[in-house]
């Protein structure tokens, strides 16, 4: 395992009290930050000498709701951000997490990382986490008249309606939708020597 100390660190001067906490999973720097000063410490982490993030590679909604099998017990929905040193050869992953779960909010780090832009209106799309700040927050992915948000774990699979071209009328209609909702267990056959060798 890489020692990241030196990392975590230079971060926890630049940010002080913003960092709620510092890890290392497979080899990667995770800091999760306090929802309230994010956008300060995105500045700092760009601008830093000793940081340098320059880049925004990713960002992203996560829905914790069914995480470690129900044993969550923070905040359900995050922000996930990668973020690239090239001048420093680094790399860091950021975690925010939004302050309410009703209305998931965190401030638009669009005006630090001009990258942020569609990311974030991706995750506001598919997770329904609002970005105060944005300058254009409107869904990207799904059509304008969705309701709902399929990314969290508790939109259902078939979703809510279903869209079909209506030849008579010469358009696209919804209607509600009409698939069954039903459980398929697929069926395992063992043969007894299967994979024996010799």
């Amino acid at each position: 395992m890489s020692d990241f100390t030196a990392l975590f660190e230079s971060v926890t001067r630049a940010l002080g009290d913003a960092v709620r906490k510092t890890d290392v999973v497979r080899d990667q720097a995770i800091v999760e930050i306090a929802a309230d000063a994010w956008v300060d410490a995105a500045r700092k982490l760009r601008d830093t000498a000793d940081l340098r993030f320059e880049q925004l590679i990713d960002l992203c909604g996560v829905d914790y709701q069914t995480y470690g099998e129900g044993r969550w017990e923070g905040q359900r929905f995050a922000v996930v951000s990668q973020l690239l040193s090239v001048s420093r050869n680094q790399r860091l992953r950021v975690k925010v997490f939004a302050a309410e779960d009703d209305f998931p909010s965190v401030d638009s780090v669009s005006g630090v990382w001009a990258a942020a832009n569609w990311f974030e209106r991706e995750a506001f799309d598919l997770f329904g986490i609002v970005f105060p700040g944005h300058p254009d927050l409107r869904r990207l992915l799904t059509d304008y008249g969705f309701i709902g948000h399929p990314f969290r774990k508790d939109f259902p699979i078939s979703g809510f309606v279903e869209m079909r071209y209506d030849a008579d009328q010469k358009r696209v209609i919804y209607q509600p939708v009409t698939i069954e909702p039903r459980e398929i267990v697929p069926r395992v056959v063992r043969e007894d020597h299967y994979g024996d060798v010799g």
